[in-house]
């Protein structure tokens, strides 16, 4: 409900502003034309004086200010005209009558200023009563997860305030270069009807935009990603807790290849984690404990960091304050002591684990860990290869990650077979969630209607810049 009505919020204010800022030009012309009767006296003085350079300065006057269908600005125009033809006595004829049109004129001006208000003022009203009930909900969104919120803020490092800002435009910058790369690459090679001179151009726009934003978005984005604070204050769900082996982190920081004749690197940044992360946005917010030590975070969770020697408390009351924990299995004591403990003081329904590809060792030690052993079948070298969730009594559900028999595309990311292996596990004992194999896409699909945001964006920015120099 929060996003529905922030989202609508922004639209009506969108709209708001727009017309607000055609009110205020049509406003700014009819004060300007107030001046009129200024202007053709000064117009008159000119014929009088037979300054034909003066003559040409009001007239333009009169172009750019009176309203499109004007009778006095036709008048100044044929009187102008004369003048430029050396016949001062027909052009001050011309304008003999011209006070009446020029009223007339005013008063279609001031006319269409308010009709424009009119049109304006209710958008504004209702987008500052959404905006009210937006900003309403957000407070108590925030204190939804105000314990979680105050927990985690004590392991968030501070950074300097305009840090996330300054970088998120970086980001857009980056992201917009990918899009207009791709295009330009797209365009190149499919828009036969082209001449080879623009189609070479085009596409070496194309290649030299992607490279660019490719390393602009490196850099970038970890410097622009959310915390974990940040994160859940902007969602009254239950967190979602992610746990792994902190050697798990260069393999799920790989951007996976995507079926078709372009890689993931030319259409998407994304991680695994990012993609994984996607998915469990069905249930919530999801937060991860960072490396201690690392100068940026992986991108994927939202990380906060755990003090070294004093760790276990503070995953522990996460997984008492979490909806749902997810834990990829790995190497490290501390890693199986957190099986151990969500075990032990969890409900089952709230455990999901991830088994890695080509690791019979883990599902090994995984079954001495189950009071009824999984039996996972590690046969292969995926990401992951099985996802298992439990039963009330703790009896293991192991459902496996990849293609099901029957399908006509076994080709796709990693991350959307986990996800879906996810989804069927969790259906199994009560839990539904829908599409989460196909939320995987979405940080990409909000990333690029951002991109696509800007047009309008831009749109509004040269309304206001008019109106500022205009006025």
């Amino acid at each position: 409900m929060t996003r529905l009505v922030t989202a609508a919020a922004v639209v009506v204010g969108y709209v708001a502003a727009l017309l607000t800022i055609f009110a205020g030009i049509d406003l700014r012309e009819a004060v300007e034309f107030d001046d009129a009767p200024a202007h053709l006296a000064a117009f008159r003085q000119a014929l009088d004086r037979a300054d034909d350079s003066q003559v040409s300065e009001e007239y333009l006057w009169f172009a750019d200010r009176a309203p499109s269908r004007s009778s006095s600005r036709a008048s100044i125009s044929l009187a102008t005209g004369a003048a430029h033809d050396g016949e001062f006595d027909l052009a001050t004829r011309f304008v003999g009558d011209v006070e009446a049109n020029i009223e007339e004129d005013r008063s279609v001006l001031h006319a269409e200023a308010a009709a424009s208000w009119g049109r304006a003022v209710p958008w504004l009203v209702v987008g500052a009563i959404l905006a009210a009930i937006a900003v309403v909900l957000r407070r108590r969104q925030r204190r939804a997860n105000a314990e979680v919120v105050a927990l985690v803020s004590h392991y968030v490092p501070p950074r300097p305030a305009w840090r996330r800002p300054v970088f998120m435009v970086v980001t857009g910058i980056g992201y917009t270069l990918l899009v207009v790369g791709f295009l330009a690459v797209v365009a190149a090679t499919r828009a036969n009807e082209l001449p080879w001179a623009a189609r070479g151009v085009i596409l070496i726009i194309g290649v030299i935009a992607l490279p660019i934003a490719y390393y602009v978005l490196r850099y970038s984005r970890p410097r622009s990603a959310k915390g974990a604070a940040e994160t859940l204050r902007d969602d009254s769900r239950k967190p979602v807790l992610y746990l792994r082996g902190f050697g798990d982190d260069p393999d799920s920081a790989v951007v996976d290849e995507l079926p078709g004749a372009l890689s993931a690197g030319l259409l998407s940044v994304h991680t695994r984690e990012e993609q994984l992360i996607g998915a469990l946005g069905a249930f919530g917010p999801v937060i991860a404990v960072g490396r201690p030590g690392e100068q940026l975070p992986h991108l994927g969770a939202a990380r906060f960091y755990l003090p070294g020697d004093d760790w276990q408390p503070g995953v522990l009351k996460l997984m008492e304050l979490s909806q749902l924990i997810v834990l990829r299995l790995g190497e490290g004591d501390g890693l199986w002591w957190e099986v151990d403990q969500a075990r032990a003081t969890q409900p089952p329904g709230k455990l999901v684990l991830l088994m890695p590809g080509g690791r019979p060792d883990l599902a090994e030690r995984l079954d001495e860990h189950l009071p009824t052993p999984a039996k996972v079948a590690v046969t292969d070298d995926r990401w992951t290869t099985a996802v298992i969730v439990f039963d009330r009594d703790w009896t293991p559900r192991v459902q496996p990650v990849g293609p099901f028999p029957g399908e006509r595309n076994r080709y796709g990311a990693p991350a959307f077979y986990v996800a879906r292996a996810m989804q069927k596990a969790l259906r199994e004992i009560g839990s539904r969630r829908r599409a989460m194999g196909y939320r995987i896409n979405s940080r990409m699909l909000v990333t690029y209607g951002k991109v696509l945001l800007l047009v309008p964006a831009l749109f509004l920015v040269a309304g206001v810049l008019r109106l500022i120099f205009l006025w």
